[in-house]
């Protein structure tokens, strides 16, 4: 640090650099209010982020009859819908989602993805190439009004348009039926959300049955018909309805659902009813309805016919079920405040699954609603179901997880934090977007960014030492770190973003735990999220909703971080610059004149006279002592009175505040920071002192309003500092902390000693991740 001197006039010198910054600024506009980049309000969205006086939305009621044919693995269906017409506007044509046509042999999604061949490929990976001929998606058999007589419909792709005879008028509601048939496809090679596993060893099926029913696509104030086609990434726009389901399965099937199962005593025996009704007083430990035993003798048996289990579900925006003869199947209660009846927490999973979930999995789903319903809005279903599947997947009330053991039933560590991870992430997305119903098929990041925001804080509050894999801010640096062409903004539609996890998840979550942890604060943040969710329970919320109600309820001005975090890829690299220290002149001549003195030795050092000692010379004036001290008694440095006098003079005039700060021995230090990344954050600066304490002390994000790319901020402190350093407990995703020291500070790399001709993998990083590598492998 450079030690410079400066009198009491100082303040004048602080400010004029600060004048300075205004006139020399480079303004950017991160600071200009969102409002021209969000929609308008109106009677339907207000300004606050609240749903306006005027808000509709539709509603759709389904109800449906379907058969599993588990020789063929084959689904046949029919449904009834009436559809709720509350919008202000007449209606030529109902849109219908038909997502299992994403599978149909011709549909553009295979051919709009690259594809490359790899050093190692199998049969399916080859044949893949060119498509696939299998007879997957939608048979559409039968689409009639409510009198039967035949509707017109047009089908494009995954979306299926039903044209009216004649408007359905504001407020008025209309009943249709639909039939159906499709052939459910192996997950594993079809890749979709729904489908069958078979399993080899015994011979059986476990089906995830998902995306199954021509299913109502939204109609909304601020976009219309939500028609854009699925391509298996953006997910679901849906609306809110009840449902009334039928399936008829093998009889030795056990099924989970969304909704409450109408008919027990028609599908299971007394026992598994008694234990039933243990479960709903179990708040410690799970009850076993189905259990390990009676899955496995299933397993080896035929079914002799059929069962019809009847489900239903009030309010929900989808309906999803699950049936395999290999199920254990438990449950327990969850005492969750704000509800006068404990919903049921439940897992269905196989013998494959069991040395992970029977010990695991409810009490993560019973875990995972208590902490979301403390963060948000009690949870309001009557059950939650976490369903091992080997795939991740959710739906209202149920939802499809992996965790199985290895053969011998054991496990490794990995296996199981990532299984109670995506068991907390299914779960919780109950919350957003089934019941937080926003539109995925548009903005991915407002229910996965959401969901794994609260995700984290589920994971730490479960276990403190949870190995997290995203929400702290310096997690999600070495991504935004990437090229500008590796990046798009967290607001860019589903199908087009590259780093899908890192932009849609982890950006999007990192971005609230920063507005929780640095910019708002925790009561603050809490407040207004949880006055997002209560606002938006069962109704269809855009991200102007979310950036406005967490203004609204806070009182806190966050345009400049959500246009930077959420609308740009800036990221965050602020860099000390320069740092100098300043001590005050005390002006007091028997203070000052000896430091001065001995600077000015210090700065006349001349290495040529220490050589020539060394060597022994002998200086003319050393001979003859009295011609020295004749022509060397001046000493410019002398305390004189003269000098004493002006100094009295001096302190006399001023305050009893002025003179104690004269004689505090005070240290003054003014640093430069720049703007290396375009990311506007706090400077959060930790102090550490020649004592050894240190300090931390933070600098609003404001400071950055006028010049966005370069400031300057003075300090004062007590004590003397050695070391400067910023974000030091890496809160503001920092890409770049080497230039957050000063003195810099040099930190090893690291390579490896490998034998030559040894099998060693020469020359390589570490770290087989290229983020790690990028980032030395740590």
């Amino acid at each position: 640090m450079k030690r410079l001197l400066f009198v009491a006039a100082a303040v004048v010198f602080i400010s004029g650099q600060s004048l300075a910054q205004v006139i020399n600024s480079n303004h950017g506009k991160r600071f200009e209010q969102l409002e021209r980049m969000l929609r308008d309000p109106s009677v339907y969205r207000t300004a606050s982020g609240a749903p306006g006086h005027e808000y509709w939305q539709q509603k759709a009621d389904y109800v449906i009859e379907a058969e599993l044919d588990d020789t063929n693995q084959r689904l046949t269906g029919s449904e009834k819908i009436t559809y709720y017409n509350n919008s202000p506007d007449p209606l030529q044509y109902l849109w219908i989602s038909l997502d299992e046509n994403v599978r149909q042999p011709d549909n553009p999604v295979y051919k709009w993805e690259e594809s490359a061949i790899r050093s190692r490929m199998t049969y399916d990976q080859m044949v893949a190439l060119n498509g696939h001929d299998n007879d997957w998606g939608f048979h559409i058999t039968e689409v009639k009004d409510a009198k039967g007589a035949d509707m017109t419909y047009t089908i494009n792709q995954t979306m299926m348009r039903i044209d009216l005879p004649s408007p359905l008028k504001p407020g008025d509601k209309m009943t249709f039926g639909i039939k159906w048939w499709y052939n459910t496809t192996p997950r594993d090679v079809s890749g979709a959300r729904g489908g069958y596993e078979y399993f080899p060893e015994d011979g059986n099926y476990l089906y995830t049955i998902t995306g199954w029913y021509p299913r109502m696509a939204v109609y909304s104030d601020f976009q219309g018909w939500n028609n854009k086609q699925f391509t298996g990434r953006g997910e679901f726009a849906l609306t809110f309805g009840d449902f009334d389901v039928k399936m008829t399965v093998p009889n030795d099937h056990i099924v989970g659902s969304t909704g409450v199962l109408q008919n027990p005593n028609a599908v299971l025996t007394a026992e598994q009813r008694k234990r039933w009704e243990q479960a709903k007083k179990s708040e410690v430990e799970p009850v076993e309805i189905v259990t390990l035993e009676e899955a496995k003798a299933a397993e080896k048996g035929k079914p002799t016919g059929k069962k019809t289990w009847n489900f239903k579900a009030e309010n929900v925006r989808d309906f999803a079920w699950t049936s395999s003869r290999k199920f254990v199947w438990d449950a327990m209660a969850v005492d969750i405040e704000g509800r006068s009846e404990n919903p049921m927490a439940m897992s269905y999973y196989a013998k494959e699954a069991y040395g992970i979930y029977a010990r695991y999995s409810t009490k993560a789903v019973a875990h995972t609603l208590k902490t979301y319903s403390k963060y948000t809005i009690p949870y309001p279903y009557p059950v939650a179901i976490s369903v091992e599947a080997s795939n991740g997947m959710e739906y209202p009330m149920i939802c499809f997880n992996y965790g199985r053991t290895l053969p011998d039933g054991t496990y490794p560590e990995s296996t199981k934090w990532g299984a109670i991870g995506v068991i907390i992430h299914e779960v919780g997305h109950n919350f957003f977007p089934m019941i937080v119903n926003s539109d995925e098929r548009q903005w991915t990041w407002m229910d996965e960014g959401l969901n794994t925001f609260m995700q984290y804080l589920t994971e730490q509050e479960f276990d403190e030492n949870y190995p997290s894999r995203r929400g702290p801010a310096h997690k999600i640096a070495p991504y935004m770190g990437l090229p500008k062409d590796q990046l798009e903004p967290i607001m860019t539609n589903s199908e087009n973003i590259i780093g899908f996890g890192n932009n849609a998840y982890a950006k999007a979550a990192t971005g609230l735990n920063i507005l929780r942890e640095t910019i708002m604060g925790r009561e603050l943040f809490d407040f207004a999220f949880k006055e997002y969710a209560k606002r938006w329970a069962f109704k269809h919320p855009t991200p102007d909703d979310l950036f406005r109600t967490l203004e609204d309820a806070s009182a806190v001005d966050l345009d400049w971080f959500i246009r930077g975090w959420y609308f740009t890829i800036d990221h965050t690299d602020i860099s000390i610059d320069n740092v100098q220290w300043y001590k005050l002149d005390t002006k007091n001549p028997a203070v000052e004149f000896p430091r001065m003195k001995a600077e000015a030795t210090e700065a006349d050092y001349d290495i040529r006279k220490d050589k020539n000692k060394e060597e022994g010379m002998t200086y003319y004036a050393e001979k003859d002592k009295g011609l020295q001290d004749f022509y060397y008694s001046y000493d410019e440095f002398k305390v004189t009175e003269e000098a004493k006098t002006a100094y009295q003079r001096f302190s006399a005039s001023l305050s009893d505040e002025e003179r104690a700060m004269l004689g505090s021995n005070k240290n003054f230090y003014q640093i430069d920071f720049s703007n290396q990344g375009g990311l506007v954050m706090p400077i959060i600066i930790e102090w550490t002192y020649a004592d050894g304490t240190t300090e931390i002390e933070k600098i609003p994000a404001y400071i950055w309003r006028k010049n966005e790319d370069k400031v300057t901020k003075a300090f004062m402190k007590d004590k003397e500092v050695v070391q400067i350093r910023i974000d030091p407990k890496r809160e503001t995703a920092d890409t770049n902390e080497d230039n957050n020291y000063f003195p810099r500070v040099n930190k090893p790399s690291r390579f490896e000693m490998f034998r030559g001709g040894g099998g060693g993998a020469r020359g390589q990083a570490t770290g087989s991740n290229p983020m790690q590598r990028a980032n030395g492998g740590n």
